[in-house]
């Protein structure tokens, strides 16, 4: 929003809020070896303490704006070994449709803590300095840590079986993770479903800023449609995960991605046609929301993920998945931005939309095909594993 309003650049808004997602596109597989050359529980205690001193940093008045940015940065760096040792921790704690239950209620969390954090991150700016601000969020991480260090259970690494002889390097492991994806049919399919997918789910919110402009809104409209979505997510996690076991959310997940694209293309036309006003605004905002129902998808499909990958691999192979998401959803956030240099905002999103559903259909039919399917149990040892 600041750089928007300092620079009314689209593109520089994108490459604003793109800049969280670079880790893990630049290092996000390397990085994410640690879940399983280390204790998970510290590895996960670790990446939030020193978030918490990294965040605290950036209050500090008078931070040049590169400082900030660089701090910035380092911080989500500390994201790819957190999450890929948290999602392989479930998976050893739980099994089957416990496990499913698990990753679709921390799923509805994670998205509640979006929403919230959209609208009280603005009001907390607003009412407070930035500064105070950014030393609650450093709170936030600080809390994580003293509860991670006081209530989970200590755990050994995890044990590869001696699948590698030697000494292991973090090349050496991101390199493993890559190849356990190769050799499964049924996890290249997950993992091409769930790349575009987001690619084209998640590019609207690069042109939020001048979206919501065009539809002749203020500042304070921006975290609400940008809350729109996860809103939405929420919704479709809790009627996943009360309603449904995994295997028939596993089957609802094509047109669970359909739903997900349809409403951006529609929000995208409504913009264009509609009059801008507060009719408008809310036309769009409950059609992102019915896109984040859809969107649930990703619920079920990081749990057919997970659950096919053995446990030994599962934080290298979480890694590569989630960089690769990560990174897509960089690509269409800067995309989105990029385009709206030369073309109204409105247009831009209904050809992401459009575009999308042309381009998931590949991808669901893959993920059809191998529906029942399952990965191997472990690669062989030595580097020659294809």
């Amino acid at each position: 929003m600041l750089v928007y309003q300092r620079t009314q650049s689209p593109l520089l808004s994108a490459v604003t809020f793109a800049i969280s997602y670079l880790p893990w596109l630049l290092g996000g597989a390397l990085l994410s070896t640690l879940a399983d050359r280390f204790p998970r529980h510290r590895v996960l205690i670790a990446s939030d303490v020193a978030r918490a001193v990294l965040v605290a940093g950036m209050a500090v008045p008078g931070t040049p704006l590169p400082v900030l940015l660089g701090l910035l940065f380092v911080v989500a760096a500390c994201g790819p070994p957190f999450e890929s040792a948290r999602s392989a921790l479930m998976a050893d704690v739980l099994d089957g449709d416990r496990y499913a239950l698990a990753t679709s209620l921390t799923n509805v969390g994670s998205q509640v803590a979006q929403v919230l954090g959209f609208v009280l991150g603005g009001t907390l700016v607003a009412v407070l300095h930035p500064s105070a601000a950014l030393l609650v969020n450093a709170a936030t991480f600080a809390v994580s840590a003293v509860w991670l260090w006081a209530r989970l259970q200590r755990r050994p690494a995890p044990d590869d079986g001696g699948a590698w002889e030697g000494p292991r390097s973090m090349w050496r492991d991101a390199a493993e993770g890559m190849r356990v994806i190769g050799r499964s049919a049924r996890l290249r399919a997950i993992i091409a479903v769930t790349w575009v997918g987001t690619l084209f789910g998640t590019a609207p919110e690069g042109v939020a800023a001048p979206l919501v402009t065009q539809l002749g809104q203020g500042e304070a409209q921006i975290g609400v449609l940008l809350a729109a979505n996860p809103a939405g997510v929420t919704v479709g996690g809790l009627l996943i995960a009360r309603g449904l076991t995994q295997r028939r959310s596993e089957q609802l997940v094509p047109p669970l991605v359909v739903l997900s694209l349809v409403p951006v293309l529609l929000a995208g036309l409504v913009t264009v046609w509609w009059a801008p006003g507060q009719g408008a605004y809310a036309a769009v905002v409950a059609l992102l929301f019915v896109a984040g129902l859809g969107a649930a998808w990703t619920i079920p499909l990081n749990v057919a993920f997970v659950q096919a990958v053995p446990q030994a691999y599962r934080g290298r192979a979480f890694g590569v998945a989630v960089s690769g998401l990560y990174g897509v959803q960089g690509i269409g956030v800067l995309a989105a931005g990029a385009a709206a240099e030369g073309v109204a905002p409105g247009w831009v999103i209904a050809l992401i939309g459009g575009l999308g559903l042309l381009a998931v259909v590949p991808p669901l039919l893959g993920y059809a095909r191998t529906q029942g399917h399952v990965a191997a149990d472990r690669p062989t040892a030595g580097p020659s594993t294809s």
